[in-house]
């Protein structure tokens, strides 16, 4: 990939352009090598220039809070974008909607909707990534998901074009959107009920007191290794994992959680080959056992 022009755009825009960047410590997991090229937009316009420039000419990821991606030890030939503090804007749209940066976290877009007395937000104080990610994996808990939420969807072509798209145009599935691979998501708006304050509190309060006694926090994890197999049983994945895998087993410092089965960890410097060794481990016997395949809800990132 040749990198001139990129130097001379870093140079000319006074750009957050890194070449050979570390990826280890951009994401929950603490696992991976180093992206060729790593940008981090300071506004719409110089996002716009950039693709303008870049044109699709080596692999593209956009990184948000970096909780649920994989990346592997080597290096991503390619760019990595996140997205800067300016595209996590927040404000309310008549009394029940709200547009949302994407680089925005779901947290803080739950906490606003409460100040502003919006219910149908609290799920999202449960999720720790942002805004965009939310959308990409459709994400949800307790019962509701990004798609029961959404109006529109504002992004950028990878060429840079401008668009926008209504959710109605936009074919949700569990864990996941489909939405063409070439879009960087902007923008989102919301649309929420009217509600209490203090009843807002309570069941954001309630869902959250569930989460955190159920999920472990603070430590290196992905969040949910696997998404639940729905179409083929009513258990979840981790009562899948239970029935089926010693969960003691490790590979080098990857392990699996014991408060969450379905939780993998990085006790300590875990590699891409080992936890990418205890992912197929477990999705292995997991079929061997139960004859169900469990499928990736993080994102292993190529």
């Amino acid at each position: 990939m040749k990198l001139n022009d990129i130097e001379d755009f870093k140079n000319q825009y006074k750009s957050e352009i890194f070449f050979d960047h570390s990826i280890k410590k951009l994401n929950w997991l603490n696992i991976g090598g180093i992206s060729r090229v790593f940008f981090k937009p300071k506004d719409l316009k110089e996002l716009k220039k950039f693709l303008e420039l870049y044109s699709n000419r080596a692999k593209l990821f956009v990184l948000g809070s970096g909780s649920n991606v994989l990346f592997k030890d080597d290096v991503y030939e390619g760019t990595i974008i996140k997205l800067s503090n300016n595209f996590s804007s927040i404000s309310k749209l008549d009394n029940d909607k709200i547009i949302s940066g994407s680089s925005c976290s779901q947290k803080r877009l739950s906490m606003f909707a409460l100040e502003n007395n919006i219910s149908g937000f609290e799920f999202m104080y449960c999720i720790p990534g942002t805004i965009g990610g939310g959308i990409k994996m459709n994400s949800g808990c307790f019962g509701t998901e990004f798609k029961d939420r959404l109006i529109s969807l504002q992004c950028i072509d990878t060429f840079g074009n401008l668009k926008v798209i209504p959710a109605r145009d936009i074919n949700f599935n569990y864990r996941k959107t489909e939405l063409n691979e070439n879009l960087i998501f902007l923008s989102a708006t919301f649309k929420g009920n009217l509600a209490k304050k203090e009843e807002i509190k309570i069941l954001m309060q309630d869902l959250y007191e569930k989460k955190n006694n159920s999920q472990p926090s603070k430590i290196k994890t992905g969040g949910s290794t696997f998404k639940n197999p729905i179409d083929q049983t009513e258990k979840k994945a981790w009562e899948l994992i239970k029935e089926s895998v010693a969960t003691d087993i490790s590979f080098g410092d990857a392990h699996i959680s014991k408060k969450h089965l379905n939780f993998f960890v990085n006790k300590n410097n875990a590699t891409f080959a080992e936890m990418n060794s205890l992912i197929n481990y477990v999705r292995k016997k997991v079929k061997d056992e139960t004859g169900i395949t469990i499928n990736l809800e993080i994102k292993i990132v190529e």
